[in-house]
Order: C-alpha cells, then structure tokens, then sequence
C-alpha cells in the first residue's frame, strides 16, 4: 500500500499526509493518515475511502505552497492554541516506528 497520499480538498487545510498505521475493524481495513505538516492534522478513512481517486492521489502532488497550506490551516491552528493534541498509535510494524 502506498504511504504517502496527496487529497485532492484540503482537510483542516493541508493536502500532504502519510498512511501510518492499518487497523482492522469488523470486515473492512481503516487507515490512520497524518500531515507531514501538523501530526494535529489526522483522519481516519476506509480502504474504499482512500482508493477513491475523487478524494486522493497517490503520493505527493507538488503544488504552491498556498494550495498545500491553505488559510485554512491557520485558522484551525489559531483556534486550537489551547488544546492537547491526540496521542497517535503507530503500529510495530509502520515503516514510522522509530522506537
């Protein structure tokens, strides 16, 4: 599978995000995506979900810095200066383990 995913809207407005964990729930795979740009900035998706070439290309796009980190962003960062962000679980075997 590959690891690194470009959306084609941006979510919490970023575009660049890396698969870093599988988890299997009932009968489908659920994938755990990060931005490269904020670890804050995560999702989980269906197989299907990320498969669907409407919402995501494979690999990095290169794009303006302004379409890959929309004001979006800043707005969302602005209103979470006082939050915790949630723990992230990577698996033993992610290529992202470095423990």
């Amino acid at each position: 599978m590959e690891k690194f995913w470009t959306s084609n809207k941006p979510i919490l407005g970023l575009r660049h995000f890396v698969l870093v964990n599988e988890i299997k729930e009932k009968v489908e795979s659920i994938f755990l995506m990060v931005s490269v740009i904020d670890s804050e900035v995560n999702l989980k998706i269906t197989h299907k979900e990320l498969l669907n070439n409407c919402n995501w290309e494979k690999g990095w796009i290169d794009m303006p810095k302004d379409e890959s980190i929309t004001k979006d962003y800043r707005k969302y960062k602005s209103l979470r200066r006082d939050k915790v962000a949630k723990k992230i679980v990577i698996s033993d075997d992610s290529i992202f383990n470095i423990s």
